[in-house]
């Protein structure tokens, strides 16, 4: 088990950027896959974004591709997601998730994942 920490959210008008962070404690990040989830009002839980244990796998949801960019520091045990050109869609509680993987593999489906931090909250004005 890990523990996750979200940060970086806020409130920012359409068409400006933010960075999310999720830090991990432990000393295996390296051996986790990650992913974000986001969850708007009245909406299910639904996936963002996800990267393998190396970095070298990435996915992201249709509506956030080429917008949106997951990274990596396993050294500094921690995950990103950096959102640019946000628009109002886009608010909504983000939530980073880790599971064990093996090698390259990478996951968007919610059960897939064990650990989940305690989100934080994205608002894009318009």
């Amino acid at each position: 088990q890990v523990q996750l920490v979200e940060s970086g959210g806020g409130l920012v008008q359409a068409g400006g950027s933010l960075r999310l962070s999720c830090a991990c404690s432990g000393r295996t990040f390296s051996s986790y896959a990650m992913g974000w989830f986001r969850r708007a009002p009245g909406k299910e839980r639904e996936f963002v974004a996800t990267i393998s244990r190396s970095g070298g796998s990435t996915l992201y949801a249709d509506s956030v591709k080429g917008r949106f960019t997951i990274s990596r520091d396993n050294a500094g045990n921690t995950v990103y997601l950096q959102m640019n050109s946000l628009k109002p869609e886009d608010t909504a509680v983000y939530y980073c998730a880790a599971r064990l993987s093996e090698y390259t593999h990478i996951y968007t489906k919610v059960p897939s994942y064990d650990n989940w931090g305690q989100g934080t909250q994205v608002t894009v004005s318009s």
